[in-house]
């Protein structure tokens, strides 16, 4: 308008903002940048509402621009980071985090700031340092309350209860922080105190389905035969919830119970809520527990082309030895997510059962498996045993995770705060380095290949323990990293016996539920010290132990994924 000034378009975005007209808001600041395109404060107002419309590439953009035109100004910095963060561009917030870091280290919108991008990073060793720093200064600041008791609870650190306490404090009515409390509760040892919570917690709000997760993760590994019982009552309790049975199903499945979760399915679907989403529910677990004919009759009669419909229907082809019509579903998904580890995983099985000379290229190349001796001292595999016995005492059978009739540690083993883990994380880096350099050429087409030398971190890092008599890992894939792992600390003599290889590793087998006669692509005689390194587009498990009651086998695992 003429005769507008910059002041004049910010009021009326402002105007149209407060009433909730987002659209209108951001039409009359990118008209103000057209009479005035240096103006910070318009370019910095433009991202915050697109913020506000969840276009955070957007938004990331316009803050960037006005930390360009007013680099002494950190808050646009701040916002950029923010909104790189919520982009998954952690690596580029950290480094726009970074330049102001002199100035911003004395706010405390800063230092959560930097926590958050440190902690997406993986390294909670920072993210709990700058979430300190941030409280030292405002020490109510309740999004750095909270962050800093997540961070407490995946390092395992003794004080993780009182921070979650502390965060309650600020918002007593948060059921994800009574959550964490129960959580916390659960690692200190007192199980029963964290299933009351629990409870209370699911009474109050049924529909909150990580605590139903939680619940019956608690109530497994306390001993209950009927551990899922809960969700039965929320499901009256809210019946139009959809969310509900779908976890439910979820979690029965999780622990092996496929038949069960497709009835769940089943009803959920008969009451009408999202038919087509439980429909194809009820055809996934029902094809898992071996029910392929009516999972034939659902895919049949689905209309859905979602990327989840097109990897699951493959799943249950290559059930009924139908794999070209797998491999074409695989090939679609791909299409669509070229880097979606399940599908690869899957074509490697198709691949292999049809000789098809791409299997070669995917996992047969030299040096994609890898056995290293992992580069630290004996010294510090003892140290790592001591402290992993300690935790295994407390941890119980994971849900939906591969372990049979083992335990696994909970938050990030290597992120903890004990000096061994940290010692421990050094030494893994080492050996990871020494395998990226012994891995076959750059492949912009291979799923491993195509990140031989972009920017690799850990994620996600627990340690297993297997006892004798018959425990295993079933055959699964870590979908979310590109290499994954295996250290042997503990290794039973059981598995020095090369006739019967009991608890070796199985790279390339199958999963039951696929029900194919495959061999595995290798099997790796365990050794203590050493770690197995490999796509994690490969399947992989263990053979059992016997009945050796006295046997054991302690491994710690990690997943290599991109840094972005």
């Amino acid at each position: 308008m003429i005769g507008f000034s910059a002041e004049d378009w910010y009021q009326k975005a402002s105007a149209a903002s407060q009433t909730g007209d987002l659209v209108g808001a951001l039409g009359a600041i990118h008209e103000g940048l057209k009479a005035f395109p240096e103006t910070p404060f318009l370019w910095h107002a433009g991202g915050s509402v697109l913020m506000m419309q969840g276009r955070h590439v957007d938004a990331a953009e316009h803050f960037g621009k006005a930390f360009s035109l007013e680099p002494k100004q950190f808050d646009h910095a701040v916002d950029q980071a923010i909104a790189l963060n919520a982009t998954g561009r952690n690596r580029e917030a950290h480094s726009v985090l970074k330049k102001i870091e002199k100035k911003g280290s004395k706010f405390s919108h800063y230092c959560s700031t930097r926590a958050n991008a440190e902690r997406a990073l993986a390294d909670l060793t920072n993210a709990a340092r700058w979430y300190d720093r941030a409280l030292r200064i405002e020490p109510d600041r309740p999004k750095a309350v909270m962050g800093r008791a997540d961070v407490a609870m995946e390092r395992g650190e003794a004080k993780a209860l009182q921070w979650a306490e502390r965060a309650l404090k600020l918002d007593p009515g948060n059921p994800v922080l009574w959550l964490a409390k129960a959580q916390a509760l659960d690692h200190a040892g007192d199980h029963d105190g964290a299933i009351v919570i629990m409870e209370q917690i699911i009474a109050q709000a049924p529909g909150f389905t990580e605590a139903h997760r939680w619940l019956a993760q608690l109530r497994h590994t306390r001993g209950d035969a009927d551990f899922a019982s809960h969700f039965a009552a929320a499901a009256k309790q809210a019946p139009q919830d959809p969310n509900i049975p779908a976890i439910w199903a979820k979690t029965l499945a999780g622990f092996g119970r496929d038949a069960e979760a497709a009835d769940v399915a089943a009803t959920a679907r008969k009451a009408g809520t999202e038919e087509a989403h439980f429909a194809m529910l009820e055809a996934v677990y029902a094809g898992a527990a071996g029910d392929h004919e009516r999972a034939e009759a659902i895919f049949a009669d689905l209309d859905d082309t979602s990327l989840d419909r097109l990897t699951h229907e493959a799943r249950h082809r290559i059930r009924r030895a139908e794999f070209d019509a797998a491999e074409n579903l695989l090939n679609q998904a791909l299409a669509r997510a070229p880097s979606d580890i399940g599908s690869w995983a899957l074509l490697d099985m198709i691949w292999r059962l049809t000789d098809n000379p791409r299997a070669e290229w995917l996992h047969g190349q030299s040096d994609l498996i890898q056995m290293r001796d992992l580069q630290c001292s004996d010294r510090l595999i003892d140290q790592t045993i001591a402290e992993l016995r300690k935790l295994h005492d407390g941890a119980g059978q994971p849900l939906g995770q591969s372990v049979r009739g083992g335990t696994q540690t909970r938050g990030r083993l290597l992120e903890r705060t004990e000096k061994v883990f940290a010692d421990l994380r050094r030494a893994i880096w080492r050996t990871l380095d020494d395998y990226r350099k012994a891995l076959p050429p750059a492949d912009p087409a291979h799923p491993l290949l195509a990140h031989r030398d972009a920017y690799w971190q850990l994620q996600g890092s627990w340690s297993v323990r297997l006892t004798g008599g018959g425990p295993h890992h079933a055959s699964h894939i870590h979908p979310n990293g590109i290499v994954s792992s295996a250290l042997y600390l503990v290794v039973p003599d059981a598995a020095q016996d090369d006739a019967k290889q009991e608890g070796w590793l199985e790279l390339g087998s199958p999963p039951v539920d696929l029900a194919l006669d495959l061999a595995p692509l290798t099997k790796i005689q365990p050794k203590r010290g050493q770690l197995a390194l490999f796509p994690s587009t490969l399947y992989h498990g263990t053979s059992p132990f016997g009945a050796d009651p006295g046997g054991e086998r302690m491994t710690a695992v990690f997943d290599v994924v991109l840094s972005r």
